[in-house]
This record gives structure tokens, C-alpha cells and sequence, in this order.
């Protein structure tokens, strides 16, 4: 296939704290082509928390991915999550958007638990609360300034141009818009990665429910590591396998069950919230991302705890794949991890 960059053309690049994946969508006649989706293991240590620590190492590990993976494009959208970032519906006085603009700052400060010089505000405006209320409800989005320089640094560092920072759960419900389009039911979007997960709650394809919480993939290895006192890189085989010298059966069997029965307490709080809200509500459908999808024993714990049908997302599903450029089983593999990832890369340079 003939591929020609676009102007708007950008690639989705997911930073994580075990992974970076890059992804890369064209447009074509036949639709739009998933062309590239790579991963890489982000060394221990280096981003800890959302928080960089290393900021050359994490850019030689893009760069490297970039140049392995043939990914030319250089404007990159990437996301950012954690405590460090707070998404709120607020509600305020009908007014223009301009207007917003001036008066944003002070409508935040009373939902803000930071100095509101630390952070970036960005809204969306969401529209009317009920007609003739005189009130709209506003998105509203507030970052740490220090948290996107060091973000906005490394990429650069790496070579690149980040030309959108957008949000973690947004990047979910982007890639659920597009792969699920006809979902009209509430349903949960969970992405649990190794130091986070990122909860967006949909009600008639409208977030009503989003937040992050520090728990994640990495709580396991940490546990393995102080039971074993191995490394962390053989940590991550424990986990991933079954077969293991260091570790009975048992014993790696009941850390992973304490682990993901702390998640599901989490989720099951937040779903809590959103039935005390919308009593007449129930949500019967929760879409899993991020590498804690790809545990079983977490699966089928939510779904026992919740009475939800529980699935892995598929963030490929509305996409042409090159079957050349792809060895079929990867993209099986890699999609729970994916899906960050394409949310970010289904964007265009100036959109919004």
C-alpha cells in the first residue's frame, strides 16, 4: 500500500511505568488502517507514579521503539493520569464560551484540591441543564503544570512533537465511541495498568463517573518480590506464568487474589456511587484494559462481585488491519494494553 502523511497525522504514544506502546491509524479509501502498533518495556524505576525520574532513559526507550517499528510521523498525542489530574462535571451560570474562558479560574478554585497557579485548565462546555434553569454543565479539567512540562520534555527529548496531551479516560472512551458505536446501555470502561487505573463510568455515551486510582499491575509484582525476595523482572514471569521455582502454586494463587480483590472493592465503590446517583440504573456490561485484563482470577472475581457481564475491550475491532503487517496473534495479545493507546492515535493534530 501507498501510505502519504497527512498534515493532521499524528501517532498515539502511551507512556507508562512497565510499558510505552505507539500506535498509527491511516485514513484510506477502505477506511481507516490500523499501519502500526508496537510496545516496549519501560525499564523499573524510570516513571514511578506518573512521575519521570529518569527523563533521558524514558526517551531513549521511545526513540528505540520509533526507530525498531519504522515510525516516521513525529507529532505524537499522549495522555496523562493520576492524582496529578482531576476531571470534575461542574455546573455554572449559562454564558459563552469566551466568557468561560475569563471567569474558568475562579468557577475551579472551589473544585480544586491544588493551588490553582500549579495546574492547566482546559473545559468543555456540555450543555444546558434543564431548559430555562439559567445553569450548563461544564467538563472540567484541571492538570499539574509540573506534570505536563516533565511529560511535554521527555517527548521532545525524544525527538518529538506532542501536539495533543489528553487524558487517560477520555483516550477509553474515545476508543469505545469508535469500536462500540451502537452501546447505549451504561457501562463501566476500567484500564488497569501497572501503577493505575483509570475508571470511566458511560451513561448514554456520556461520562457521568471518571477517576484514577493507585492500584495496578505493579502491586502484584511488588508482593511476589517481598514473599521471594527475587527480582522484579522475575516477578513479572511469576506472575505471568504458572510455572515458577520460586513460588508454590498456592502461594502466588492467594497474592494475586488479595491484589485484585482490593480492585474489585475499589470498582465496586465507584459503581455504588453511580447507583446512588442513577438508582434506576444498572450497569450490566465492564469493559477491561490494561495488563490486570489479562488476569483471569480478576475477571471472574468482578464479575461474581459485580453482576456484570465482564469483557476485555477490543480497541482493533473498527479498524482494517494489514494482515501483512501483523502476525495475528499479537494483536490478540497486545489489545488490552492497547486500547490507551489507539483512543490516542484515532486523533487529528488540531482537533479538540
Amino acid at each position: 500500500m501507498g501510505w502519504k502523511s497527512k498534515k493532521d497525522q499524528l501517532i498515539g504514544l502511551d507512556i507508562g511505568s512497565r510499558a510505552v506502546k505507539a500506535g498509527e491509524i491511516v485514513e484510506t479509501r477502505k477506511g481507516n488502517v490500523l499501519r502500526r502498533f508496537a510496545m516496549a518495556e519501560m525499564p523499573p524505576g524510570v516513571i514511578e507514579g506518573g512521575a519521570i525520574r529518569d527523563p533521558s532513559a524514558a526517551a531513549r526507550v521511545i526513540q528505540e521503539l520509533f526507530r525498531a517499528n519504522g515510525l516516521k510521523e513525529q507529532n505524537v498525542a499522549i495522555s496523562v493520569g493520576g492524582y496529578s489530574v482531576i476531571v470534575k462535571k461542574i455546573s455554572v451560570q449559562t454564558m459563552s464560551e469566551d466568557q468561560l474562558h475569563e471567569t474558568i479560574q475562579f468557577e475551579a478554585e472551589q473544585y480544586i484540591p491544588f493551588d490553582i497557579s500549579d495546574v492547566n485548565l482546559d473545559f468543555q462546555i456540555l450543555g444546558e441543564k434543564e431548559a430555562d434553569s439559567g445553569q450548563m454543565d461544564v467538563l472540567l479539567v484541571a492538570a499539574k503544570k509540573e506534570m505536563i512540562s516533565d511529560y511535554v520534555h521527555l517527548v521532545q527529548l525524544a525527538g518529538l512533537n506532542p501536539c495533543i496531551i489528553d487524558v487517560d479516560a477520555f483516550a477509553l472512551q474515545n476508543v469505545f465511541e469508535i469500536n462500540y458505536p451502537d452501546e447505549k446501555e451504561s457501562v463501566a470502561l476500567i484500564d488497569i495498568g501497572a501503577g493505575k487505573t483509570s475508571l470511566n463510568i458511560l451513561k448514554e455515551g456520556s461520562s457521568v463517573f471518571m477517576r484514577d486510582v493507585s492500584l495496578g499491575c505493579s502491586q502484584i509484582d511488588q508482593r511476589i518480590v517481598s514473599v521471594t525476595g527475587c527480582t522484579a523482572q522475575e516477578a513479572e514471569r511469576i506472575k505471568r506464568s504458572q510455572e515458577t521455582v520460586a513460588i508454590s502454586v498456592s502461594d502466588r494463587t492467594e497474592i494475586i487474589a488479595g491484589v485484585v480483590s482490593d480492585w474489585c472493592t475499589e470498582i465496586r465503590r465507584a459503581l455504588d456511587f453511580f447507583h446512588s446517583t442513577y438508582p434506576d440504573d444498572q450497569i450490566k456490561r465492564i469493559l477491561l484494559s490494561g495488563g490486570g485484563a489479562r488476569i483471569g482470577e480478576f475477571r471472574q472475581l468482578l464479575s461474581g462481585e459485580t453482576g456484570a457481564t465482564v469483557e476485555t475491550i477490543d480497541p482493533f475491532r473498527a479498524l482494517e488491519i494489514d494482515k501483512g503487517a501483523f502476525d495475528e496473534g499479537f494483536l490478540e495479545q497486545v489489545a488490552p494494553q492497547a486500547a490507551i493507546c489507539m483512543g490516542l492515535a484515532s486523533r487529528k493534530v488540531d482537533d479538540k
